[in-house]
């Protein structure tokens, strides 16, 4: 079983921020004030005038995040500017350019409508690390000191925020080239994206066809979006269209359906980005960062043109964080997140799939031809729902764990893990032989049943 370096014990924030059902610990309007309070204490360490930014995606809860949030920062005297529904990546990007102490996203990402998210970026646009998430827990578990009368801050909206963002993921497209004479359908999951999106494409010159551009409040990610791509795909045959791009909920991550309408994920996107910008001599140390989920098949792909595949943690902030520390340019997960630091701080799946479109006017050939990168190992990936007692170093989960291993041997590997997002312990597997890897998969996932 592939193991990593030991995570951080947090009580409020996982791999991805905060994150819960609404109105539930952690994410209570009580809560999210408190937080809001604590990461304006954190960050506002004088008397000078220091701001932060607010997006939020289409969830109906948002909106009462937002609220909190807001009354939290100006309570500890911090002005803020509220951007509305953007992307997530538009949050990074605001914060920097707008020379902000703190940027806020409110958002579950893939997540139901159920559940919310709070994420932090500092002022360089980047997540925020370990350290400083956990400075910001010890202050929320005391009393905050909030500022005085005189000092309290303003809240603003930034009526533009969309249109800079929009003019910014433009950015990642050549900009002597068009899209003309593509026809693409793109999936905004109802989402944050479903105005930037449609547009952005729009105005490249592509045939646009919209789905899940009509948010409600309940319907994000609903049957459609990257976590459900069936749609675009459906849609894809219907128009005869070129390519299709699905987005999640705050439009950090991508998935592609083809021409044919079959769909690739992250893996054969950054296998394609990697060999391309390696071919050029544009990817940094000759290196892509991807998580333990990307499929071996990558791996075995990139060895073969002398690109090095380094792993991290599951979760896009430890690839972006490795990616800092080492001087690489290019990472991402196979869940669909693509960061290229050379356009942005964090996942991007609009700036994402504008990369693969440029490759695509660029060879000439169809979608189908160009996506399909590598042969994946087969994989497969069960999830279990777990009670608050689990605990992972169960004598007969052990037991069962050493016994698929054994099974495998030099032709497969497994990873478990408990999900930071959701109480779910992912059980993955992969292996050359498809028989023998549901086997191996089924029986852990039956020892684990069992004992819940």
């Amino acid at each position: 079983m592939r193991r990593l370096g030991k995570m951080v014990k947090r009580k409020y924030f996982g791999t991805d921020g905060v994150r819960g059902l609404a109105n539930t610990f952690p994410m209570t309007p009580d809560i999210a004030l408190k937080l809001g309070a604590a990461a304006g204490r954190h960050f506002r360490k004088d008397q000078k005038q220091h701001r932060v930014v607010i997006g939020k995606d289409t969830r109906r809860s948002s909106y009462m995040f937002e609220n909190a949030l807001t009354a939290g920062f100006t309570s500890t005297g911090m002005d803020v500017y509220l951007l509305g529904p953007v992307p997530t990546p538009a949050v990074g990007v605001l914060t920097r350019s707008m020379r902000a102490d703190v940027g806020v996203m409110i958002s579950a990402s893939h997540n139901s409508y159920l559940d919310n998210g709070i994420k932090f970026f500092g002022p360089d646009g980047f997540k925020l690390s370990d350290k400083v998430e956990l400075k910001i827990e010890e202050l929320l578990d005391n009393d905050i000191e909030y500022a005085d009368s005189q000092n309290i801050g303003r809240a603003k909206r930034i009526d533009d925020a969309l249109g800079r963002y929009m003019e910014f993921a433009k950015s990642a497209f050549p900009r002597k080239k068009l899209l003309n004479g593509l026809k693409v359908v793109v999936d905004c999951a109802n989402g944050a994206a479903y105005k930037a999106a449609p547009i952005v494409l729009w105005e490249l010159g592509a045939e646009v066809i919209s789905i899940g551009v009509d948010p409600n409040g309940y319907n994000i990610n609903k049957d459609c979006g990257s976590t459900y791509p069936q749609n675009a795909a459906n849609a894809v045959l219907e128009h005869g269209a070129d390519v299709g791009i699905c987005l999640d909920g705050d439009a950090d991550r991508l998935i592609l359906i083809d021409d044919k309408g079959n769909i690739a994920d992250g893996d054969q996107l950054m296998g394609l980005i990697a060999s391309q910008w390696s071919s050029k001599g544009q990817l940094a140390k000759n290196t892509l960062v991807a998580t333990v989920m990307s499929n071996m098949g990558l791996e075995r792909h990139l060895n073969s043109l002398d690109i090095k595949l380094l792993r991290t943690n599951v979760g896009d902030r430890y690839v972006v964080e490795e990616m800092q520390r080492s001087g690489y340019n290019l990472g991402g997960e196979q869940s669909g997140h693509i960061v290229m630091t050379d356009y942005a701080t964090t996942g991007d799946g609009l700036m994402a799939a504008l990369q693969f479109l440029n490759a695509l006017v660029e060879s000439k050939c169809s979608s189908s031809e160009l996506v399909k990168v590598f042969e994946p190992m087969p994989q497969l990936l069960k999830n279990v729902r777990l009670n608050d007692t689990f605990s992972l170093d169960n004598l007969k989960v052990q037991d069962s764990i050493k016994a698929g291993e054994d099974a495998f041997g030099s032709i497969g590997r497994l990873l478990i893990r408990k999900s930071g997002t959701e109480p779910l312990l992912r059980v993955m597997g992969e292996c050359e032989d498809p028989k023998l890897l549901k086997s191996v998969v089924e029986n852990i996932v039956e020892t684990v049943d069992a004992i819940n």
